[in-house]
């Protein structure tokens, strides 16, 4: 596969970049990282319909998911750390029963009515104990195809599954949630996570593939760590992302006031999971993107297209048009991700590449954090266009950041790639 087939057969060189990524990485591998990142979906978004059903607040609810995000964007760089400086498996194995250990003391907080304060100490620990699997995932995917020879299209398939599967997961989880406060209580799906987490997490950390991504032997650490400097592009997405996060924060927050004030709070969950399947669907295809139309062109095109797919949610006022609307913007959401993944692959010096990933995921979950607390009260005290509004804006400003973004040198070039990734 030399990138000659891409002018082609576009249906077929993209099942075949799919076939090689699964006989790289085993068919395993893929189900555990799904369903040891499933926990973070369920937390993530959970954390808003636990709490406000346990507290009766909106703003407490995104307060106290605004602390466990937090603290889950101030460690993700920190695990993506030890995971570049000691591997993968032990990293991934010790976070993965804390935050099983971790996730369940914070559903019982919220079951027996602790005061906020408490119930924010709790997220915090939630959050900053997440194991990290879908950004760990991703650098464990790369460096895999990357060793076996392949070209840009099968990294770029690597990231389009890895990226859908964290949609996946963003609708299975909100599913779940959802089901769970239909039938019973969101609690029955934290209860879920903290077993998933532990169970699924841990097989994560100890599959074959954990030594992957190569660890910096302990002699060459300072002088790599002086020599591997982030290039500045890299910052420039991480921006990017953050308005990203913005953007998906302001769209949960108006889903959560919207449902409670149409009296269907309980669909909230499933009006998110609504959006996530057309990302999740579109995501796959985005393998099929010919490598003439650049990353940087990509990131325009989507960010544009999200600013302008998020206007109709500000007048949306019944439930018939929120999932239509939700719907149709959320084919513009994996194009962001994927794109914004990719660029970051790009530019990050390999043996930081984990590192490079989870402060990406960091970065996007940073956002998505701040904007739940402030969406939310926003939403709590003028209605949830005031929410999809906040998102909105993030978009347009995404769209600026964008433009900033330049094409790497080298960086299209397979094999340069190929001969750095050894």
């Amino acid at each position: 596969m030399t990138g000659t087939p891409v002018e082609t057969s576009t249906s077929g060189s993209t099942l075949d970049a799919y076939r090689r990524v699964l006989a790289v990485t085993g068919r395993p591998l893929p189900v555990v990282s799904f369903l040891g990142r499933l926990p973070v979906a369920v937390i993530q978004f959970g954390s808003v319909l636990l709490v406000t059903r346990t507290s009766g607040s909106l703003a407490t609810g995104g307060t106290v998911a605004c602390a466990l995000a937090l603290g889950q964007v101030a460690m993700g760089p920190f695990v993506g750390r030890l995971a570049d400086r000691h591997g993968q498996r032990p990293v991934v194995l010790a976070f993965a029963l804390a935050n099983s250990l971790a996730v369940a003391l914070y559903t019982l907080g919220a079951l027996y009515h602790l005061p906020t304060p408490a119930l924010i100490a709790l997220g915090i620990a939630a959050g900053a104990t997440v194991p990290g699997v879908g950004p760990l995932a991703r650098a464990r995917g790369v460096a895999l195809v990357r060793r076996d020879g392949a070209d840009e299209r099968v990294v770029d398939a690597v990231l389009s599954l890895e990226s859908t599967m964290d949609e996946l997961s963003f609708v299975l989880g909100p599913a779940l949630i959802g089901v769970a406060s239909v039938v019973a209580h969101p609690a029955y799906a934290f209860g879920a996570a903290a077993l998933l987490v532990a169970v699924c997490g841990t097989a994560f950390a100890l599959h074959p593939t954990a030594t992957a991504v190569p660890r910096a032997a302990p002699q060459a650490r300072a002088d790599r760590a002086k020599r591997a400097r982030m290039p500045r592009q890299v910052h420039v997405v991480r921006v990017g992302l953050v308005l990203l996060g913005v953007l998906l924060g302001g769209c949960g927050a108006g889903i959560t006031a919207l449902t409670q004030e149409l009296g269907q709070e309980n669909q909230a969950g499933l009006v998110y999971a609504a959006m996530g399947v057309m990302s999740a669907v579109v995501g796959l295809s985005m393998a099929a993107v010919p490598e003439r139309f650049t990353l940087p062109a990509r990131w325009r095109v989507a960010t544009a297209a999200a600013a302008l797919l998020s206007l109709p949610l500000i007048v949306t006022g019944s439930m018939p048009v929120l999932y239509v609307a939700v719907t149709v913007f959320g084919a513009l959401f994996a194009p962001n991700l994927i794109t914004g993944f990719g660029l970051t692959e790009r530019a990050v010096p390999r043996e930081r590449l984990a590192e490079g990933m989870t402060v990406a995921a960091s970065a996007f979950v940073g956002g998505q954090a701040v904007t739940l607390a402030v969406a939310g009260r926003l939403a709590q005290a003028h209605g949830p266009a005031a929410a999809f509004a906040v998102g909105s804006a993030a978009a347009g400003l995404a769209f600026l950041v964008a433009l900033r973004v330049r094409p790497l040198r080298g960086a299209a070039d397979p094999a340069t790639r190929a001969v750095a990734a050894r």
